[in-house]
């Protein structure tokens, strides 16, 4: 079977999902009215078609409405302004004969504008980071984690640090009639219609500061440079798609690395109670990677599903976890990944939070021989962190997480160990829970 008749059936799966979701939106419809009527209205402010705004996840994916929602916000002549941010001080280690120690601060920031326009919502966006400058060398130990380049060799057992300039967007929503909404969304730097929500905006998420090591077969593609999306959407599901840039972003990371936008994703979301989120999404990523030993650029099909739950099981008690699965197809070969992370936050100060990754990596991702060899590698990683008192709206946080890396028999030689221990000691700020 060819290349592309393998991605044509998931392209055909994708279109077929989205209709079954259309006809099932109305038979979820009157559980959906209970909510909102229950308790969701004072959640509302903000959203559009009564979908609140805790729904909102990075880009235009979606998080289940029973979400926290961390931010300051404010009003300005009509304009509703909020801000987001993470950001960790924090000392990794990862032992093993790759493995390295390094201080630094993974962070990021993002500032959303909101105002009424032409019977819908106009949004503007900006999100950076300040790694580029507070991460060392190629990226923070991260043991098993591959993507993109550094110094023009490929970034291996580390995270590369994020551009400056993670999204600089605007979208704007309107109700069209009949309970169906338009979504429109785009910019210089944004994300496309692919995959779950980012891992940095995950609740699942949230209180790690470690990237997964799965993250390149999920939502690698949160930092594009060129993206336009268009998706329809009412109480249950979405359906959107997008064109964009899907090169990866190359180690100077302080610009916009703009390329031509010929690059192609589509999603469908279902969201049958206020505690689940479902996504499936595939795309066509042209000339995302760097081709091998200095020949030409990679394609990449690329297929997602994803679950995410959430839970308020006591007061000030919460509980999420996110399920997912990602293949990657280039030049014919396809490899897979899954993941499993979950966390839970005592009274809004105690989070333990755990995650379980399997994934299938090229000797040549790995920088191991053979480079054409497929290598099973998984990381498990648990940890803890203890949220301080709020002031003045900022919320500062303690923690600590373990994890060990599996590899096979084949690239023992090349790690020390089959198994290798890793640790993180860290100091948090993010803004306190905001109260619509």
């Amino acid at each position: 079977m060819s290349l592309r008749s393998q991605f044509r059936a998931p392209g055909r799966a994708l279109a077929v999902g989205a209709v079954l979701m259309a006809l099932s939106s109305s038979s979820f419809a009157q559980e959906a009215d209970h909510q909102h009527d229950a308790g969701g209205s004072e959640h509302q402010h903000g959203g559009v078609a009564g979908i609140p705004m805790t729904r909102d996840g990075s880009g235009t994916s979606w998080l289940p409405d029973e979400s926290p929602m961390y931010a300051r916000h404010h009003m300005a002549g009509g304009w509703m302004l909020m801000l987001h941010s993470n950001v960790f001080l924090q000392y990794l280690k990862e032992t093993g004969d790759r493995g390295s120690g390094q201080v630094g601060s993974i962070n990021w920031v993002m500032g959303m504008a909101s105002h009424k326009a032409a019977g819908g919502q106009m949004s503007l966006r900006a999100m950076l980071s300040a790694e580029p400058a507070t991460i060392d060398g190629c990226g923070y130990p991260n043991l098993l984690a591959t993507g993109e380049e550094c110094d023009g060799e490929a970034i291996h057992d580390r995270q590369h640090p994020h551009d400056v300039f993670m999204e600089v967007a605007a979208q704007y929503t309107r109700p069209i009639g009949a309970g169906i909404n338009l979504q429109v969304y785009g910019g210089p730097a944004g994300e496309p219609a692919l995959g779950p929500v980012a891992f940095m905006h995950r609740v699942s998420a949230l209180s790690n500061p470690l990237a997964p090591i799965s993250h390149h077969w999920f939502d690698s593609t949160h930092i594009t440079y060129g993206v336009a999306t268009l998706g329809f959407f009412a109480r249950t599901w979405k359906v959107e798609g997008s064109a964009f840039n899907g090169r990866e972003p190359d180690d100077t990371r302080t610009n916009f690395d703009l390329a031509a936008m010929d690059s192609w994703s589509a999603r469908v979301w279902f969201m049958p109670t206020s505690h689940w989120a479902f996504q499936v999404s595939g795309g066509n990523l042209r000339e995302a990677e760097a081709g091998h030993d200095g020949g030409p650029r990679i394609d990449v099909d690329r297929l997602t599903a994803s679950a995410t739950f959430h839970r308020a099981t006591l007061e000030n008690t919460f509980w999420a976890t996110t399920l997912g699965w990602g293949q990657n197809v280039e030049s014919g070969e396809a490899t897979n990944a899954a993941l499993l992370e979950s966390s839970v936050t005592l009274r809004d100060r105690d989070a333990f939070y755990g995650r379980i990754e399997w994934s299938q990596k090229s000797g040549h991702d790995l920088v191991v021989e053979p480079e054409e060899n497929i290598f099973e590698v998984a990381k498990a990683q648990i940890g803890y962190a203890r949220y301080l008192t709020a002031w003045k709206g900022w919320t500062p946080g303690i923690g600590a997480a373990v994890s060990a890396g599996l590899v096979p028999r084949a690239i023992e030689s090349a790690y020390g160990n089959r198994v290798n221990a890793g640790f993180a000691v860290y100091l948090t700020l993010r803004p306190g829970a905001y109260q619509p």
